[in-house]
């Protein structure tokens, strides 16, 4: 048999199978959407303000969570930001920026049972501090640490 020949078949077979079970409901398109967020939390300007609308005002430092980044970012268009929280039962991680005009970056919801730990590319416009705030066991911890950038990535 031709590879091509097997390969034709292989698509049709699953593209009907496919079709079949979306025609007789066992499927449903966009059943593996991302969950709903409150976007009006990304327009908070200030890490207080930010830590207020996340229910988490009174956050206590702790050195089980741990931010993994370069000291000095030469490009604030892309720094890369890692966060590692050694907590018990993590439910959540966010990652806020002080001086950025939107201090949250991201906001992650922990599965049972994986790593807790995520990391991202954000942009900052000048040096600044980097929140990491966690949410486990209901309560709320946060460390910090300070990036400072020599060419500002919000239009710096």
């Amino acid at each position: 048999m031709n590879v091509t020949r097997r390969t034709t078949l292989q698509v049709a077979g699953s593209a009907g199978l496919y079709g079949a079970l979306l025609s007789l409901g066992l499927l449903r398109p966009g059943s593996a959407a991302a969950q709903a967020f409150d976007e009006k939390l990304f327009h908070v300007s200030g890490v207080s303000d930010t830590l207020k609308a996340l229910g988490a005002a009174g956050a206590a430092e702790s050195k089980d969570v741990v931010i993994v980044s370069p000291d000095i970012a030469e490009n604030g268009a892309v720094v890369p930001v890692g966060v590692k929280s050694n907590l018990p039962k993590t439910e959540s991680i966010a990652l806020l920026v002080d001086k950025n005009p939107n201090a949250l970056a991201g906001a992650y919801d922990i599965l049972e049972g994986s790593q807790p730990e995520v990391s991202m590319r954000i942009k900052m416009g000048q040096s600044s501090d980097v929140v990491a705030l966690v949410k486990a066991d209901g309560k709320y911890y946060m460390a910090k640490k300070e990036i400072k950038v020599t060419l500002g990535g919000c239009g710096g």
